[in-house]
């Protein structure tokens, strides 16, 4: 079998996947998970540089001993980043990865064809 026939009947099988609804409907679960987290991250993390730069009273307060609340919002950048992977690890597992996996078995099926 020459190149030319392996990419085009790699092409309809990828153009089968593309069109077929459980691939919408996995493009759609990802991007309302994505696209809000992302957002809420974002905008945790400016708050965070813009009290770092414009609150500086504020973030320059002590809470216990020398650990200011600069400190703490700091060290929540990294919490909330480890939190949102858990979170989409979890959803991940549940809503797309047996959409994906479908949608790999149907890829398999239509290249041997």
């Amino acid at each position: 079998m020459d190149n030319e026939m392996v990419r085009e009947r790699d092409a309809r099988a990828y153009e089968a996947v593309h069109e077929a609804a459980d691939f919408t409907k996995l493009k759609t679960r990802y991007k309302n998970f994505v696209v809000p987290w992302t957002i809420a991250f974002m905008a945790w993390y400016l708050a965070y540089v813009a009290c770092c730069n414009w609150a500086r009273g504020f973030m320059d307060h002590q809470v216990v001993g020398h650990i200011n609340v600069a400190l703490i919002f700091g060290l929540l950048q990294f919490v909330s980043t480890f939190v949102i992977a858990a979170l989409y690890g979890r959803f991940a597992n549940r809503k797309l990865d047996p959409l994906a996996s479908g949608l790999n078995a149907k890829y398999k099926r239509e290249r041997r064809r």
